[in-house]
């Protein structure tokens, strides 16, 4: 996903451009509120999936930027800033912003936040400029993934699997041959933290092997995650 991070403090903006980038995202630095609204204009250019916004930017008030995104786009944008009060709260949220996050934050909910507006606002701007939405199935060598009646086939045959095995798989299948941080997973498929939900994890992993009847399709990164490996044409 391409996100825009719209910060004035570039230390700030390098330690959290590395952290989304290890989880996957392509960041776009913005400094300033004209640097935001220019980058959201070229025509041709792939949208942002998200907008992260500080309000503290050196040339137009982030409330204001905001509005003007908004005008041009449907794109989420989180607030982040250390205005935690609730009128700020308030006056952001009615500015057009999805969500609203106040510093110093914890990294995973701002992860959990982003994939959330995500969700929320479905399909995305990009993948209607490029004719690319999520297909309703999708296909990785015999393995046959049915998103809308969350049916998984090999060879035609079908593979009962629990909810959260179905939707770890649907997840990994996003991107073939991606890699997911452990993290990243555990927000998405189980709502919540990293921490004790580890084991989870990799119990799921292995019975999704088992039960596929293929090891190799769910691949381990070693201390980094796993993707999905697509199977070789026979």
């Amino acid at each position: 996903m391409r996100l825009l991070l719209v910060e004035d403090d570039d230390h700030v903006a390098a330690a959290l451009s590395a952290i989304l980038a290890r989880h996957g995202f392509q960041v776009t630095h913005a400094r300033s509120g004209e640097e935001a609204l220019q980058a959201l204009l070229p025509a041709g250019a792939p949208p942002f999936g998200v907008v992260l916004l500080d309000l503290g930017l050196p040339d137009q008030d982030g409330y204001e930027v905001c509005g003007k995104i908004r005008k041009r786009t449907s794109t989420p944008v989180i607030m982040v800033t250390a205005r935690g009060d609730v009128r700020s709260r308030i006056h952001g949220l009615n500015m057009g912003a999805d969500d609203y996050v106040v510093k110093p934050y914890d990294t995973g909910e701002l992860l959990a936040r982003i994939h959330a507006v995500a969700r929320r606002t479905g399909p995305s701007e990009e993948a209607a400029a490029t004719g690319t939405a999520a297909p309703d199935v999708v296909r990785l060598g015999p393995v046959s993934i049915e998103l809308a009646t969350r049916r998984v086939s090999v060879d035609g045959a079908d593979v009962p699997l629990t909810r959260k095995e179905f939707d770890l798989l649907a997840l990994l299948a996003q991107r073939p041959g991606v890699v997911f941080r452990r993290e990243q997973i555990i927000s998405e498929v189980w709502r919540t933290s990293w921490e004790g939900t580890g084991r989870t994890l990799e119990v799921h992993v292995a019975s999704l092997r088992s039960k596929l009847r293929m090891p190799a399709l769910i691949e381990t990164v070693r201390g980094v995650g796993y993707r999905l490996v697509t199977p070789a044409a026979p």
